[in-house]
């Protein structure tokens, strides 16, 4: 339970310092789609959610705002008509990748003494938390306001 009190509020502190400090103005939303197109390629919006433990619904306005702004395109999909993939445009990857290159600045701040062996540990345990709930029913997960 001591690893839960801590993992909500920490969330919520970095969520909302990347807002504060997001490149071109991009929300938390706009940025987990686009860090996951650049990790995994074209997705769906669905796939995304999946991925990302957030409702199909939700996912489609991030994918909207950001192809608003042309970070993101939709593309045919040959497995399924009418399903489209969603890529990144260069904009896109420019974008992820400086809004990235800062969160990793800021967050080495935090190495101190804490060792590769310890953030290795940590993310095993978050890891097998994650696992203990992935019967849960995400269909209308949207994350906190």
């Amino acid at each position: 339970m001591e690893v839960f009190a801590l993992v909500g509020p920490l969330y919520r502190r970095v969520q909302r310092k990347i807002e504060q400090d997001a490149a071109q103005g991009i929300s938390v939303g706009v940025r987990a789609v686009l860090d996951l197109l650049r990790e995994h390629g074209p997705m769906t919006v669905p796939q995304m959610g999946r991925a990302q433990s957030l409702s199909r619904q939700f996912v489609q306005r991030m994918v909207n705002d950001a192809a608003a702004r042309e970070l993101v395109e939709s593309i045919p999909n040959p497995a399924h008509q009418r399903s489209s993939l969603i890529r990144l445009t260069d904009d896109g990857h420019a974008a992820i990748t400086a809004v990235t290159a800062r969160e990793h600045a800021l967050l080495r701040q935090a190495g101190g003494d804490l060792t590769d062996a310890d953030v290795t540990t940590c993310v095993r345990v978050l890891g097998r938390m994650l696992e203990l709930f992935d019967d849960v029913d995400l269909s209308a997960a949207e994350p906190p306001r």
